[in-house]
């Protein structure tokens, strides 16, 4: 499953990714976020930061724990998380646009077991409520950025 999810903010790119990459902030600024626990690493991202995330989904609390893959400031960055022999990986971009930013966020779930590759095939059915939880975090985010 793949998902890419746009957003066009009228604010400039260093204070953009700032807002997207700063975990202290991001249980106030994320509603969908219940718990987030540092593991290792700072509160501001950098390639190794790990957390423990906790948001409800279909009406469970999910824990997952996220780890950011890649970082170069004001262009991208990558977090992995596992779970049930499936890998997730985001992605996000920054592209200056006019003193704004254009943010792509590109969601990739990658079955990595064999049961997990058969569960995949009813994952187009999960995909609404996923786009429709991720739109709203790209949202929140960008009020923050605007602010």
């Amino acid at each position: 499953m793949k998902l890419t999810l746009t957003v066009e903010i009228n604010a400039p790119i260093s204070k953009t990714f700032g807002v997207f990459t700063d975990l202290n902030q991001a249980k106030d600024t994320l509603s969908g976020i219940k718990e987030l626990e540092m593991i290792e690493g700072s509160e501001k991202m950098q390639v190794g930061t790990k957390w423990k995330e906790t948001r409800e989904m279909m009406g469970k609390d999910s824990t997952e724990i996220m780890w950011v893959t890649a970082l170069t400031e004001n262009k991208s960055y990558s977090v992995e998380a596992e779970s049930h022999g499936t890998k997730y990986l985001s992605t996000f971009t920054f592209s200056e646009r006019d003193g704004g930013t254009d943010v792509a966020w590109i969601f990739e779930g990658i079955p990595q077991s064999a049961s997990a590759k058969l569960m995949s095939i009813f994952a187009v059915l999960f995909s609404g409520s996923l786009k429709k939880m991720m739109q709203t975090d790209l949202d929140e985010l960008k009020a923050a950025c605007e602010k």
